[in-house]
């Protein structure tokens, strides 16, 4: 019977998900073995922010096991051996003709052109290998092409021909029931029948084509001679025993993987884990046919985006790891990942949302610091900006993400003005002035997001010149506001003192003290006077914050746009 999934069942006070699935995996671990935790991605195509909690939830559960000084390695099968089955959609430098190659294996198939990498395999590997290093999840990677090709699993592929049967027969009891779409399972799923009609759990590659549009057509067990042949029309007979062009299906090769590396734990997505899927039929195998045992597996919940539906690598165009790090800081990312149990649905957001994100990041940063935060939540920020090796990049000044992206975008970017506006987003010592480098790398993060996800519409330009027909049909009262604006423009040019004197100019107006609270008539004139600023120095009713817009413009240019032509 399959064990109930970690994870699931409600954590103490005292300890998160992580911690609750680390005892788990330790107390069913093996005295004096190194725990191993284990991933699986295939390079079919770019892999995916859904891909990566495949990787994040072992890696965390693995993390803790090791800062307990528990001896545990983390392991990624990169399954490059798997068909090339489609051509997938929006990935740049390849077309059709890629379609010849479907039925190859993914390290022999050509990379898109323009790539540095060797194959396919390699090129989608690389930037996911990166993304890795970058959000600090130190792992040991196994080539399946390698394994395969070395004769690694010579003996277990052997085992699995010999105990055919009994395979077919394992997996013949789910096959009334509802799976997951082969799309889901896996590349080759459970099937592979013979000319004859019976079942091996074995797909070679055509050494005349390349491909595993193949059908085995004879095998014997005592001298492991096997005959097949191909679509392509050739055919072979040759001693599995020396064969490496093929491979297990992928129902038979996942336990066979656990129980020859001695997983211990693996979590799984939900296609991989209803009934009948591989997750299922694997704990059955793994210890009927090849010895071992089921490791942990939490199913996963989906990683989706923010308008966007279920992922899928095969098809392309979807977010990556890299492109996610090109907004996120890597901590952030992180922590989107480990706040969630793994039956938890995440959305990653890389619209106008990801800005709250990072405010309520800073907020839980301020709690810790401040020793007020509750104990799952310091934990979960642990996590995200050290590992059990080493501490990742912060930002040394943080800035609200919010208030950067609009003077990024106020100032296009410029270093010069962003130079000359960070006396007003940080304070600083005189004598150790803040540098750009201070903000970085949230400030690199907030410059492509402008740049990259930004909404056309959401752009704040400064009017090139002043708008003299509005400027002379403001009435006593507008004239007045903007007098006071100006008067005190450079009293306080920081961000607080900016808001306190966009918010100040209404009570000023009606006699009142600056800390006078709010009512519905001032609350209306605020709004007046807001509108009247945003029409004199953007051209719209509406914007980024006034006080951001006016210290990314500089006091000269809202003196230019707002000073009367009477005085």
């Amino acid at each position: 019977m399959a064990r109930k999934r970690g994870g699931d069942a409600a954590e103490s006070t005292s300890q998160d998900w992580v911690a609750t699935l680390a005892d788990d995996v330790v107390a069913k671990a093996e005295p004096g073995r190194t725990i191993i935790c284990a991933s699986g991605l295939s390079p079919s195509g770019p892999i995916h922010l859904g891909n990566l909690r495949e990787v994040l939830t072992p890696h965390l559960v693995a993390d803790e096991i090791r800062r307990r000084g528990i001896p545990c390695e983390h392991v990624i099968s990169w399954d490059d051996f798997d068909r090339y089955r489609r051509v997938p959609k929006g990935v740049e430098g390849i077309d059709d003709s890629w379609a010849e190659h479907i039925g190859k294996p993914l390290t022999a198939v050509p990379a898109p052109r323009g790539s540095e990498h060797p194959n396919w395999a390699e090129h989608f590997k690389a930037p996911m290998i990166a993304a890795l290093d970058e959000l600090g999840v130190p792992f040991r990677g196994i080539s399946q092409t390698q394994m395969y090709t070395s004769g690694a699993y010579v003996t277990q592929t052997l085992l699995a021909m010999r105990e055919r049967s009994r395979i077919d027969a394992v997996l013949g009891r789910f096959r009334t029931k509802k799976t997951a779409t082969a799309e889901d399972e896996g590349p080759d799923d459970e099937a592979v029948g013979s000319a004859t009609g019976e079942y091996f759990p074995y797909k070679p590659f055509c050494s005349a084509c390349g491909k595993d549009d193949t059908t085995i057509v004879a095998y014997d067990d005592d001298s492991t001679e096997m005959s097949f042949t191909c679509a392509c029309g050739s055919s072979e007979t040759v001693l599995l025993s020396e064969f490496t062009r093929g491979k297990l299906v992928w129902k038979v090769d996942w336990p066979m993987r656990w129980a020859y590396e001695g997983v211990d734990f693996e979590p799984s997505g939900v296609d991989h884990s209803s009934p009948g899927s591989s997750y299922e039929v694997g704990g059955l195998l793994v210890s009927e046919i090849f010895g071992g045992r089921q490791p942990i597996g939490p199913m996963y919940a989906f990683v989706g985006i923010s308008g966007q539906a279920k992922m899928s690598s095969s098809k392309g165009g979807v977010p990556t790891p890299s492109s996610a790090l090109e907004v996120f800081e890597a901590p952030l990312l992180r922590w989107l990942y480990a706040r969630r149990r793994p039956n938890q649905a995440i959305k990653v957001a890389f619209d106008a949302e990801l800005s709250r994100l990072y405010d309520e990041w800073d907020a839980l940063a301020r709690k810790v610091a401040g020793g007020t935060a509750p104990p799952i939540e310091a934990l979960g920020h642990a996590r995200s900006v050290a590992t059990a090796e080493r501490s990742l990049p912060t930002t040394p000044q943080p800035v609200s993400f919010r208030t950067l992206t609009s003077v990024v975008d106020v100032t296009t970017g410029d270093p010069q003005q962003l130079g000359r506006i960070l006396t007003g987003l940080v304070s600083s010592d005189p004598e150790e002035p803040v540098t750009l480098d201070d903000l970085r790398p949230r400030l690199d993060r907030a410059e492509a997001w402008v740049e990259h996800y930004m909404p056309e519409e959401s752009h704040t330009r400064l009017l090139a010149a002043p708008d003299a027909e509005l400027l002379a049909s403001l009435d006593d009262t507008d004239r007045e506001s903007l007098r006071l604006l100006l008067d005190g423009l450079e009293q306080d040019w920081s961000l607080e003192g900016l808001t306190t004197l966009v918010y100040g100019v209404p009570k000023q107006q009606a006699g009142l003290p600056l800390d006078t609270k709010p009512t519905d008539e001032l609350k209306a004139a605020q709004r007046r006077f807001f509108v009247l600023l945003y029409r004199l120095l953007v051209g719209s009713e509406t914007g980024p914050r006034l006080p951001t817009l006016l210290l990314a413009a500089g006091p000269e240019a809202v003196r230019r746009q707002v000073a009367s032509p009477r005085e």
